[in-house]
């Protein structure tokens, strides 16, 4: 069976802004939209921007691998091209990385690259990549 595609639903504060950096520094189409909303294909998920200034940001942060992993965030397990690819596409567009493009846990199981970035709203948004796909879940 295909993995259905997730839904999310999060906070902007600007929707020009938020639309400008979906759709334009990750790549995301653009859907259906409003006064209040946007629509984005996020490979294949759809994520949806809902004007509500004040609300985005995190909360809270949590170590892993020696860095503060911002808390919430959202993102997607790219394969390793494609991560790669989307780095050099954010350092392009001056992106301000939490958390600069990485391996943690090298060597060991679950070994994987890792990038932490904020969208203009302030909300976090984590891409990785396996050096295994397989191990996506081992413990």
């Amino acid at each position: 069976m295909a993995t259905p595609p997730f839904h999310l639903a999060f906070p902007v504060d600007d929707l020009a802004a938020a639309r400008s950096f979906y759709g334009g520094v990750l790549g995301c189409a653009e859907g259906r939209s409003s006064d209040e909303w946007i629509d984005f294909d996020f490979h294949g998920h759809q994520i949806v921007a809902h004007l509500a200034p004040g609300a985005a940001g995190d909360s809270a942060s949590n170590p892993v691998d020696g860095h503060g992993v911002p808390v919430p965030h959202f993102g997607l397990v790219l394969d390793m091209l494609a991560w790669e690819a989307l780095a050099e596409r954010l350092k392009d567009a001056g992106t301000t990385f939490v958390i600069e493009p990485t391996v943690r846990f090298k060597g060991e199981t679950g070994e994987q690259a890792t990038m932490f970035f904020r969208d203009p709203s302030g909300n976090a948004i984590e891409m990785k990549a396996f050096a295994d796909p397989d191990q996506l879940f081992t413990k």
